[in-house]
């Protein structure tokens, strides 16, 4: 694949983005997008300082404007630190991407309360803290404010051993749109970006035990792992559309519903005329043993 950009370079000129996990996969290549796009300033959100000040360094080597706000979105109290700077650094804030998340594969009867609690905490929770402390700053938006949480396609039917994620993102969708209709009146917008696998990011090395390379993706229509930069397409394209909000849009190569072949596509119509033949000759109490 040939990485492009679907946008003018200049279609988030003035914009002042808040980027959670910002520090490293596809929270840093949002920030690195939104910069990249026009954003008058990018602030990363994160635990590990050092990280946030690396990025903030590669960011500033291609012209973009990066402040950073070390701290935990599970707690209120750093959630409004992170917006004060935002305001204080640049003046505004005009885009949240709630890109902070945790998870870990475990089977559900391994699971700790305390494992499972972190993973609400830090994806659910911590969304919720984010958009409360945002809201002020994002009414006054000029542009009018915007939110995109980036959550998943695992609780769209169900997934093994990820039933801390699939609880936390499916709750994140359920605020979203409960969001989206409370605070419409006041011009902020809020949608989900859902990715699938996503090639080079934490989570995947996590979800692939460490064996991204060898993972066979013939049950993904798309046949591919999808890139960082096209769920950072998707947020910008969602920050432009001010006619779309309370919705989920999966970025997935069709994954979630991508399911292997049961028989070769060459053997299709043979078996299905023998298959329709032996069907037509089943009655009432017939069964094939």
């Amino acid at each position: 694949m040939t990485a492009r950009s679907y946008f003018r370079e200049d279609v988030l000129a003035g914009r002042v983005a808040l980027i959670t996990g910002g520090g490293s996969g596809i929270g840093y290549e949002v920030a690195r997008q939104f910069g990249l796009h026009g954003c008058a300033g990018v602030v990363l959100v994160g635990r590990r300082p050092e990280f946030l000040q690396q990025a903030a360094a590669l960011l500033a080597k291609e012209g973009i404007k990066a402040a950073v706000a070390a701290g935990d979105v599970r707690k209120p109290e750093d959630c409004e630190s992170a917006v004060k700077v935002a305001v204080e650094a640049f003046g505004a804030l005009d885009i949240l991407v709630n890109a902070a998340a945790g998870n870990f594969l475990a089977a559900a009867e391994e699971i700790s309360s305390k494992g499972f609690k972190t993973v609400m905490e830090i994806d659910t929770l911590g969304t919720f803290n984010m958009c409360r402390s945002a809201f002020e700053p994002l009414k006054s938006s000029r542009f009018g404010g915007v939110v995109v949480s980036i959550t998943a396609t695992l609780h769209y039917t169900a997934t093994w051993y990820q039933a801390a994620p699939v609880a936390a993102k499916a709750a994140i969708d359920a605020l979203t749109r409960t969001l989206a209709l409370e605070w419409g009146e006041f011009g902020v917008r809020l949608n989900c970006v859902a990715p699938g696998p996503i090639a080079d990011t934490p989570g995947m090395e996590k979800l692939s035990g460490g064996k991204m390379d060898q993972v066979d993706w013939a049950y993904i229509p798309a046949r591919r792992a999808g890139t960082k930069l096209e769920i950072a397409s998707a947020c910008i394209f969602l920050c432009l559309n001010g006619y779309i909000t309370g919705q989920i849009l999966p970025v997935d190569g069709g994954e979630w519903f991508g399911k292997k072949a049961l028989i070769p596509r060459e053997l299709v119509s043979k078996i299905s005329r023998g298959v329709e033949k032996q069907s037509r000759a089943m009655g009432p109490g017939t069964a094939k043993l």
